[in-house]
């Protein structure tokens, strides 16, 4: 699979939104919880700490929704949304790290 990272407005036909807040069912289990996005906004979590709760998310997601990983994964092309500026410190860049190590083609940042 090749896959790109994206901010939110991008709509091209490979987009999965990854927001906690999307409609995307199948994006849905790769967002991070309430709790995380309302912790960081606030200033009350780490980078680190974000991070480190975000793997355990999606381990505990891969081990629970292995079938939709490999359904993301066989896909042609995608490209993860959410709502964070492109450079920031984002769970769609870990996101991205974490497919690149199951064999998915990281192309970056989509140019809007």
């Amino acid at each position: 699979m090749k896959f790109y990272t994206a901010e939110y407005r991008y709509s091209g036909d490979d987009r999965v939104d990854i927001t906690v807040k999307g409609k995307d069912q199948i994006g849905k289990i790769f967002a991070p919880s309430w709790k995380m996005v309302i912790r960081s906004k606030e200033g009350k979590l780490s980078w680190d700490e974000y991070s480190r709760l975000y793997r355990n998310l999606m381990l505990q997601s891969y081990q629970q929704n292995e079938d939709i990983w490999n359904e993301i994964l066989g896909r042609d092309e995608v490209t993860l949304v959410c709502f964070c500026k492109a450079g920031d410190s984002c769970h769609r860049y870990l996101l991205a790290e974490y497919f690149s190590k199951l064999g998915a083609d990281y192309k970056g940042e989509r140019k809007l």
